[in-house]
């Protein structure tokens, strides 16, 4: 199964799971008046948009370089994970205020043993999900698929923190349903924020990571007939890079032989896994 592929079905697995969580999280929040439900709820509302995201970015992103987009559509993957960002942010806020003002009314919600039910469904359906996304995310080092990783990862948190609060309602300590719906809105918040801070990185052309530059300088130092090295330039393309360099050689060395020297250093650069494509300019000195 190809990258492509893989970000496909976990999309459709995403968006397949959260519809039936939604489901029945809606019907037994409504029926309970728990405020910690009825945010879980609404994070498994934003879960469904996150997975139709992924789907849609993916889809765009897997396109090839065209006329009008010469280096691909890679960028497609941090356009839609900032949707997806966005998206946690808002639910994050309406849960926030929804949480505090349960806290100032003081109210209280019907205990169920369906409520205990659904929490673990939760918390089964969501590790499954994060394990199968995880293992993803870190075979294809994709953005859309992190998210959603990190997406699945806190909602297994957030429906066990909703599961003790149930508990404490069991024993009439109702305050702690709020106080967990204010704990989800904050956890959900970081999230978002910090899956938005990664994307806006990329679409602002953040430069190469320093490890991989260390693996690039090194592959040059490798050619005994580069003198010198400029700075690299690097610009992003989706999940890998475009890296320019500049590279000094012997004034008297043919054109010939200096321009098979280029070609072979772009191609041992451009093998690295974060390198999209290796353009070097070469200079006598």
């Amino acid at each position: 199964m190809n990258r492509y592929d893989s970000v496909k079905k976990a999309g459709i697995l995403g968006i397949l799971g959260n519809i039936f969580l939604l489901i029945i999280k809606t019907i037994v929040a409504f029926l309970s008046h728990s405020q910690a439900m009825i945010a879980d709820a609404a994070n498994s509302a934003g879960d469904i948009f996150a997975s139709l995201m992924t789907f849609i970015g993916n889809k765009i992103s897997s396109e090839p370089y065209d006329k009008t987009h010469n280096f691909g559509h890679g960028k497609a993957e941090y356009i839609f994970s900032l949707f997806i960002s966005i998206s946690m942010i808002f639910v994050a806020v309406k849960l926030l205020y929804d949480s505090v003002l349960s806290l100032i009314n003081r109210d209280a919600f019907t205990f169920s043993w369906f409520l205990v039910l659904v929490c673990i469904i939760t918390i089964i359906v969501k590790f499954f999900l994060y394990l199968y996304t995880k293992t993803m995310s870190k075979k294809y080092n994709n953005i859309l698929l992190e998210a959603n990783m990190k997406d699945h990862r806190n909602d297994c948190i957030v429906t066990l923190c909703t599961l003790i609060s149930v508990f404490c309602g069991l024993f009439g300590f109702y305050l702690f349903d709020g106080i967990v719906g204010i704990g989800i809105s904050i956890w959900v918040a970081y999230t978002g924020i910090s899956i938005l801070v990664e994307s806006c990185n990329i679409l602002m052309d953040i430069s190469i990571d320093i490890d991989t530059e260390k693996m690039i300088l090194d592959l040059a130092h490798s050619y005994k007939d580069i003198k010198k090295i400029d700075p690299i330039s690097s610009a992003p393309v989706g999940y890998q890079y475009m890296v320019v360099l500049t590279i000094y050689v012997d004034g008297s060395m043919s054109t010939f032989d200096s321009h098979n020297l280029a070609d072979s250093l772009e191609n041992d650069i451009t093998k690295l896994d974060k390198v999209y494509r290796t353009i070097i300019h070469v200079n006598p000195i």
